[in-house]
């Protein structure tokens, strides 16, 4: 079915996947996703506004976020992964709804408040933040995650889970980078 190219690529790949890697390849696809995801959004800031420069201590600063959300979601997989053991539509319906409503505001919490420390304001700020723009990040955050963890929870094996949701939060960073990097004061437009 694959090309031999594409057939040597995943048996280079496979050891990353195996139990002694994968909180490291979990934790480091977290970090290269979030960076490029930001450089994304920056090039589209940049072609809006000309004359702006790429921001690399803001990609710096994703990267380093995204890597603190490897491990969390890691582990929260393998206890979701324990606390409602099996396939079924009904089981998968349970980790959608607990993962929709418990992990989504955590990790949006922990995204601006991470953001937020390593951009030098105090949690106090981060926190304020969060708050100020929490319903218009779960509102997207309802359409974007239920349906992709669907297809994880219900078609993936559990060593698979955390890439293919970083892959899935390669474009979701682009949006979380905009929102959290967007000029308040002037009209909102999406991207």
């Amino acid at each position: 079915m694959f090309p031999s190219v594409g057939k040597r690529f995943l048996v280079l790949m496979q050891p990353l996947f195996q139990s002694r890697n994968l909180l490291l390849t979990n934790t480091l696809s977290g970090g290269v996703l979030f960076s490029l995801g930001d450089i994304l959004q920056q090039s589209w800031e940049n072609l809006k506004k000309p004359g702006r420069k790429q921001d690399w201590r803001r990609t710096g600063c994703m990267f380093t976020v995204g890597c603190s959300a490897g491990p969390l979601l890691h582990y929260w997989y393998i206890w979701l992964d324990g606390a409602f053991v099996g396939k079924a539509l009904k089981t998968v319906a349970k980790k959608v709804l607990v993962d929709q409503v418990v992990a989504s505001p955590f990790l949006g919490l922990w995204y601006f408040g991470g953001m937020g420390l390593l951009e030098g304001h105090t949690l106090s700020e981060g926190w304020t933040e969060y708050k100020n723009k929490f319903w218009e990040l779960y509102k997207m955050d309802c359409c974007v995650w239920p349906p992709a963890q669907t297809i994880s929870f219900f078609f993936l094996s559990p060593k698979f889970r955390v890439v293919y949701i970083n892959f899935i939060t390669f474009g979701w960073v682009i949006y979380l980078s905009y929102l959290k990097h967007r000029d308040d004061s002037q009209p909102s437009e999406l991207l």
